[in-house]
């Protein structure tokens, strides 16, 4: 695959002002705006929510990027990006106002949307623990003027920002706290620590109250609320998790008896010549389609660029979609560029209540016989069979284009990822 615009503009900012050779000899070095604006457009070329993001050249060399004012920049080795944490929690049923029709809570588009979906539902009431509650800041405003430390390659590093602009998606204010969101519609592996630290400096210098930087994502109907503590307000990498909850509107949930009558009910399909998904999160599976469903068409380039993948994962959840029969990937019409869209399956599974949404998901997994009988073997038994046994399943369902013992194991991963995501739409 060719390099992105970024990387070919990066690579001539780079060459130009000696980046790799300053930041080894100095420790970072400042770039403005309107250097950057010479090669691209410095707002496409310096958002990087994700590591997964950063152009190869940062990669390569462990650079990272910040803005230090509205309109410069310091690049340096520094650790800008923390991981969500990966343990399961349990996810809360909350009802939604029935008297409400300007907002729809079935289909949530925008991290606008999921944060007032969030607040009528009274989700951010429970979360925070604060019963008065109520909308106070939001959008683009100055940052102020505030130093900090960040971890970089050789020890702490102090950084001054002079009133960069920042961002803040929902700022809530109770009794004893202000809490400050930042909103995703799409699940990543890590978060840029920025979006959260900078509001949160500018606000805990502005009011007495606790300010509380909590990070949201919605997708398919779940609230995924986590709250973070700066333990030292002064350094950009001293945040720790404080708590994590999840929440849904659900309509409808599976139980035990729900998943054997689909079991039951659901013709096999021949196994399509596509590649079998290496794509452990099926989490990842839907959401991918929820981004699909809101641009119509995108790019690998765009999927990659925009979304928490790398060029790999592109491909192997694209394909996961292409193997489920609810994404297609072929050339656009208008622009000729090759391309993700959803199916005319893929689009109507969008268009129904989400707990029959998550049934339709059950029956096509279910289609497919590797999918089918290991879900049969675990309910059997109580437990997910070895990867031995799953991988003696996977030979005996006639494949595509699977020849190597290594490449079984590998994908017996995703048959253990989704069979998880089913069995956790239980109801207990």
């Amino acid at each position: 695959m060719s390099d992105s615009k970024n990387d070919i503009a990066w690579q001539k900012i780079f060459d130009k002002y000696n980046i790799v050779e300053n930041v080894e000899n100095e420790g970072h070095i400042n770039i403005s705006a309107k250097e950057i604006n010479e090669f691209r457009e410095a707002r496409l070329m310096t958002k990087f929510d994700h590591k997964s993001q950063l152009p190869q050249l940062f990669k390569n060399n462990n650079l990272s990027i910040l803005p230090d004012s509205r309109g410069s920049y310091i690049i340096g080795n520094f650790e800008t990006f923390a991981d969500f944490n990966k343990e399961q929690t349990g996810i809360s049923e909350i009802e939604f106002p029935n008297f409400l029709e300007s907002i729809d809570y079935k289909n949530i588009t925008s991290e606008s949307t999921a944060i007032n979906c969030a607040y009528v539902s009274n989700i951010f009431k429970d979360f925070t623990g604060e019963e008065n509650l109520l909308p106070t800041v939001s959008g683009r405003m100055s940052s102020s003027i505030f130093e900090f430390q960040i971890k970089s390659k050789k020890g702490d590093f102090q950084v001054n920002v002079n009133n960069s602009q920042i961002e803040i998606d929902g700022g809530y204010e109770g009794d004893n706290s202000l809490s400050l969101i930042e909103a995703k519609n799409y699940i990543s592996d890590d978060f840029l620590i920025r979006q959260l630290y900078y509001p949160y400096k500018l606000w805990e210098d502005k009011i007495y109250k606790r300010v509380r930087p909590i990070f949201l994502t919605y997708s398919n109907g779940i609230f995924d609320l986590r709250e973070y503590e700066f333990k030292d307000i002064n350094h950009y990498n001293s945040l720790v998790l404080v708590q994590h909850k999840k929440y849904t509107i659900r309509e409808g949930t599976f139980n035990l008896e729900t998943v054997e009558e689909i079991i039951q009910n659901t013709p096999l399909v021949k196994e399509p010549e596509v590649p079998f998904p290496q794509a452990d999160s099926f989490e990842r599976v839907i959401n991918l389609c929820e981004l699909l469903k809101q641009r119509n068409f995108m790019t690998k380039e765009e999927i990659t660029q925009e979304y928490d993948f790398d060029k790999r994962q592109t491909d192997y959840y694209s394909n996961a979609g292409r193997y489920l029969g609810i994404i297609k990937i072929k050339k656009d019409t208008e622009t000729g560029k090759i391309g993700c869209f959803l199916t005319n399956k893929g689009y109507q599974l969008f268009e129904i209540s989400l707990g029959d949404r998550q049934k339709e998901f059950l029956r096509l997994i279910v289609s497919h016989e590797p999918f089918k009988k290991t879900l049969i073997t675990f309910l059997k038994e109580g437990e997910l069979p070895i990867k031995d046994k799953i991988v003696e399943i996977m030979k005996g369902s006639k494949l595509y284009n699977i020849d190597r013992e290594s490449t079984y194991y590998r994908r017996a991963s995703t048959i253990v990822g989704w069979i998880n995501w089913i069995m956790n739409q239980v109801e207990e």
